[in-house]
């Protein structure tokens, strides 16, 4: 009998991408759109890091809205507050990257339990999911507001294996983020990197993922070919 697994899914970057915004920012910001998109998600992920680590906890739509400050601030873009709402509101308006719903359905019928794990605010990624298309297609949302921290904290994982039932060794992280991928792993559990871009460095940090794709859907693929 074919073995299925647990497999949690990253939203930004994995099933999404964030820096799409950069299409709503080149009316406001010009040809520092994308340099704007990028600087927004790496102060996000920041702050994030940050907070988990002093226990200074807010959400991750908190985060999100002080990096957004923060980069009009440093690229010296002084946007309204109507302007900054209409960014915000774009969050929840992400597009899935274009084989998200296939791969998941797929995963679906070969047996496997797919959701999506976070560190976004539950609510804000049931929203951002169904107007992507992608809720439908997912079992759960877990999210780590729940826990009041953040990603890579080893609480999260155990936190993921505890909300699909599965032991260690059958639940995945599925992620384009390498931090996160090297989060699960030294939590002990198994992990897929995504490899969006050809030129992403994975961190040297002598730990390695089970799986490295370009897309999602090589995974069904990759999943097929190892039965157990």
């Amino acid at each position: 009998m074919e073995r299925t697994y647990a497999l949690g899914f990253d939203v930004y970057g994995t099933l999404v991408d964030p820096l799409a915004l950069a299409e709503p920012l080149q009316a406001l910001v010009g040809e520092q759109a994308v340099r704007f998109a990028e600087l927004w998600r790496v102060k996000q992920l920041e702050y994030s890091f940050r907070r988990g680590l002093m226990q200074r906890y807010v959400d991750f739509d908190a985060c999100t809205r002080q990096a957004l400050l923060y980069t009009q601030q440093a690229l010296r873009c002084d946007l309204p507050e109507s302007d900054q709402g209409r960014l915000l509101e774009a969050y929840l308006y992400l597009s899935a990257f274009p084989e998200v719903v296939t791969t998941l359905t797929t995963l679906k019928a070969q047996g496997h339990q797919v959701v999506a794990f976070t560190n976004g605010v539950e609510a804000s990624i049931r929203a951002l999911l169904t107007n992507a298309g992608v809720l439908p297609h997912l079992e759960d949302v877990v999210s780590v507001d729940d826990l009041r921290t953040f990603k890579p904290d080893p609480a999260v994982y155990a936190y993921l294996r505890r909300r699909t039932g599965r032991a260690q060794n059958e639940t995945w992280l599925v992620s384009s983020n390498a931090w996160d991928v090297i989060g699960a792993k030294a939590a002990g559990l198994r992990a897929a990197w995504v490899r969006r871009q050809p030129d992403a460095v994975f961190d040297p940090w002598d730990v390695e993922p089970d799986v490295v794709v370009s897309r999602l859907d090589e995974l069904t693929e990759w999943f097929a070919g190892h039965p157990g």
